[in-house]
């Protein structure tokens, strides 16, 4: 039976993501041709294809790379061989990864035929790091130029093109503009109703939208009136407006007079933060009566907002507000004393700063460990810069695990700092302070019938 240690297959992999690069030279058959060459050269009879046919190299979500990668880790390979560098990333990250963490690491040397590169030898070791910056930086720029193009092609006016078209448009990709479709005439309704006073949630179960908030998002698009949104700035559209101006500022003028009279009570003092321990979904504050109080209620209960109901069966019960607030704030009032008063928190200075120092002295014998392996070529460092890497990749993880923890304790000190005198002061906090206040310190509050189970971010 032959060990996996001792088999010289080499993989070779192939990529081409566009018909334009297929006409610049890299086409599948070209590269294939180059590379049974080079493997004839040398005298490589063992070799398998690896090949992405339509697959962009920006990303590692290939299946052949990754089958690539899997052969590697259970040691099926014993070199991996391409055309050129940027065949198997485009990505400096990701071609340090395949190389550095699962080619290296398995014994697998890379080699590229266009660049010259061998990592079984320290100056292909040392031109992976350029070549693959330069293949990055590419990239960057070609990316930069796409940006610059899209921004001169919304100062001319036409739309992005592709992506998310705004609702009442087609896109004609022949003129490069937005084009009124039939949802126009609905947009143009969509305004007069709110204008005349009819909710989001009303305006959305009439046109039968899923959410109230796509009723808002339909509003305060500026596309509407002819105008393209790009990167925070404004450009003239050369498509047609669906609204005018006068009708789009009033929409917006009421959206702001109904944002600024929406006046929270203290009846809506937990809002956000209550949940059904029945089914799970959200609960909220229902007038009751003609009294003015108010009960808190399960949402699946409610048929007006339909995204929002988990079990329309759900047998949860009306609770009235005022009992549950006091509930709430008698335990939060007990809750911050007694976690004040048992809080002797410390900072753990010595072990984070131990970590700190053996992650320094892994970092410095990596570094010489590197060393001697690019001057001696040496395939016996390779289990110990192994071992040290390991070891350094523990530490940092230690370091942020305990930075975690220091955070954390850090966070809750300041807290119980702040909030130790909390029931002294409560009556004359303001009631935006009041709900700062909950939110912080609250993280949700589960009600089940008449049993109220409060959960702290602490």
């Amino acid at each position: 039976m032959i060990m996996n240690e001792f088999i010289e297959k080499a993989a070779l992999y192939v990529r081409v993501s566009t018909d334009a690069q297929r006409e610049e030279g890299y086409s599948i058959d070209a590269q294939k041709e180059a590379l049974i060459g080079y493997c004839k050269a040398r005298g490589y009879k063992d070799y398998e294809f690896y090949i992405d046919g339509g697959f962009s190299g920006s990303s590692l979500d290939r299946p052949e790379i990754k089958r690539l990668i899997k052969d590697a880790q259970n040691r099926k390979i014993k070199k991996c061989i391409v055309y050129k560098l940027d065949r198997l990333s485009r990505s400096q990250k990701d071609t340090l990864y395949l190389i550095e963490d699962i080619l290296n690491p398995n014994g697998v040397d890379f080699i590229s035929i266009n660049e010259t590169m061998d990592t079984s030898t320290p100056l292909g070791r040392l031109m992976l790091g350029i070549l693959s910056a330069f293949a990055q930086l590419e990239r960057e720029n070609i990316k930069e130029r796409t940006r610059m193009g899209m921004l001169e092609r919304v100062k001319e006016g036409y739309w992005m093109g592709g992506g998310r078209i705004p609702f009442g448009y087609n896109y004609d990709k022949e003129k490069g503009i937005l084009v009124p479709n039939e949802d126009a005439e609905t947009v143009r309704q969509i305004y007069n109703l709110y204008i005349d006073g009819k909710s989001a949630q009303t305006i959305a179960d009439m046109f039968d939208l899923k959410y109230d908030r796509l009723v808002m998002q339909i509003l305060s698009r500026k596309s509407n009136l002819g105008i393209i949104t790009y990167n925070g700035k404004e450009y003239k559209g050369r498509h047609q407006p669906i609204i005018d101006r006068e009708t789009y500022d009033k929409a917006m003028l009421c959206m702001q007079k109904r944002a600024e009279n929406k006046n929270y009570s203290s009846s809506s003092l937990l809002s956000g933060i209550l949940l059904c321990g029945h089914c799970g979904a959200k609960m909220h504050y229902q007038s009751w009566g003609s009294t003015g109080r108010k009960k808190i209620s399960c949402y699946s209960q409610q048929t007006s907002k339909k995204y929002l109901i988990k079990d329309k069966n759900c047998p949860q019960i009306k609770l009235w507000q005022e009992e549950v607030e006091q509930a709430v704030l008698n335990d939060l009032f007990s809750y911050t004393i007694a976690a004040h008063k048992k809080s002797k928190l410390s900072a753990k200075k010595d072990i984070t700063e131990n970590l700190k120092e053996q992650i320094a002295s892994a970092e410095k014998q990596l570094k010489r460990l590197y060393e001697l392996y690019a001057k001696s070529d040496d395939d016996t460092l390779r289990s110990t810069i192994d071992e040290f890497r390991n070891k350094y990749k523990k530490l940092k993880k230690q370091l942020e695990d305990e930075n975690q923890k220091n955070i954390i304790s850090n966070s809750r000190r300041e807290i119980l700092n702040e909030v130790n005198n909390l029931e002294e002061v409560w009556d004359i906090l303001s009631f935006d302070e009041k709900r700062k206040i909950i939110k912080s310190l609250i993280k949700e509050i589960i009600i089940t019938d008449n049993n109220i189970s409060i959960y702290y971010h602490f």
